[in-house]
């Protein structure tokens, strides 16, 4: 057999090999996307045998417990404001779970700075603690909260876009002739999350003795959308006075619509300030994290000089500064 042949003969099998991964890849993504898997968490936990009482139960570990109310000042609104963060992402664990993995990892990258400088002979000066305390508060601390905060952002913006659709489908189901507790258990079955799971969750908890308005009030608290407060505020007038229930959501679909049309326009407007405010807020704790990861004596050696106390607070400061005039420029309402 010549060397032409065998060639062809290998070019032939490679093209099949790809091919036959290639379908079988292909083929996973097809049966993972198609509609007779369940569309968002709940359902799929359900599928997979789940108990009801076990899925409420972690589905509302996003929801808020107000655990930081009574600290005080500054330390009750931080802890509060790392609280959203956390519910908004729904990394799968509880607020205050998170938030001590997080200080236990501050604790743990400080800990070894210190005994590391220490140990190759740089010394615990004020500096090189004070260098330390930084460098894990940015490590363990600032920059899972920007992941987390850009999570919880994209997770916030899908459900207000999923949110008029899910009305639309509310009053089809109205218009058909289901009460309302039906209507929503079909917007638990055909909407994908986040927004699916979480009206499966006020299903849920309907089933179980709970008010509708007091489930569908939770659900706005966790979400914090003024959206989902005008729907609850509709069902709660119309349940008290009466009315054309499907009529009033109708037009409350049509006005949502209509702001998150004007919000798009402001998005796509403001989007460079906005980016550049990720930027100018990302880059400084990453630089420094990631130098300081790379070439340690790079800022030991300076730590020992009692001037860079001065000037490294200096530094901090006007970072805070800058980046509190920036959020301040790009924080339009709509």
């Amino acid at each position: 057999m010549s060397a032409t042949v065998l060639r062809i003969l290998v070019l032939v099998l490679i093209f099949g090999m790809v091919f036959l991964i290639s379908e079988f890849l292909l083929g996973q993504l097809r049966h993972r996307g198609s509609s007779t898997r369940a569309i968002n968490q709940r359902l799929r936990m359900i599928e997979h045998g789940d108990d009801r009482q076990e899925i409420i139960a972690q589905i509302r570990k996003s929801a808020p417990t107000g655990s930081f109310a009574h600290l005080p000042g500054f330390l009750g609104r931080g802890l509060a404001h790392m609280e959203t963060i956390i519910r908004a992402s729904n990394i799968g664990l509880a607020p205050q779970q998170a938030i001590l993995l997080m200080f236990a990892a501050v604790g743990a990258v400080f800990s070894l700075i210190v005994i590391g400088a220490a140990y190759i002979g740089y010394g615990v000066t004020l500096g090189m603690i004070q260098l330390a305390l930084v460098f894990s508060l940015c490590l363990g601390l600032a920059i899972p909260l920007l992941i987390l905060s850009h999570l919880g952002q994209k997770r916030r913006l899908k459900i207000q876009e999923q949110f008029p659709v899910a009305l639309d489908i509310f009053v089809r189901g109205l218009r058909a002739g289901h009460p309302i507790e039906s209507a929503l258990s079909l917007l638990a079955t055909e909407m994908e999350d986040p927004i699916g799971s979480e009206f499966g969750l006020v299903t849920d908890e309907i089933a179980y003795g709970r008010e509708l308005r007091e489930a569908l009030q939770d659900m706005a608290d966790r979400w914090d959308l003024e959206d989902m407060r005008m729907f609850v505020v509709s069902l709660s007038v119309q349940n008290e006075t009466g009315g054309n229930l499907a009529e009033i959501l109708e037009n409350l679909a049509h006005v949502i619509r209509d702001r998150m049309t004007m919000f798009m326009k402001v998005r796509a407007l403001s989007s460079e300030g906005r980016m550049s405010a990720k930027v100018l807020t990302a880059l400084p704790i990453g630089t420094f994290a990631l130098v300081f990861s790379l070439n340690p004596q790079f800022y030991l050696e300076y730590a020992r000089d009692p001037a860079f106390i001065i000037g490294f607070s200096a530094l901090i400061g006007l970072y805070f500064l800058g980046v509190f005039i920036i959020r301040r420029m790009v924080d339009l309402k709509v």
